[in-house]
């Protein structure tokens, strides 16, 4: 079995991955609320 020394592991993958996610969700968050506000301004 191969030695795993703590710290070693290339991480950047991930980092990518979590970063596009947050984006993402931000971006998502964001829209939905610019929606129900345009929602609200419409729905007398």
């Amino acid at each position: 079995m191969a030695e795993h020394k703590h710290g070693t592991m290339d991480s950047t993958v991930q980092e990518q991955t979590y970063a596009g996610f947050i984006k993402f969700v931000t971006r998502f968050c964001v829209a939905t609320v610019i929606f129900l506000v345009v929602l609200a301004m419409f729905a007398i």
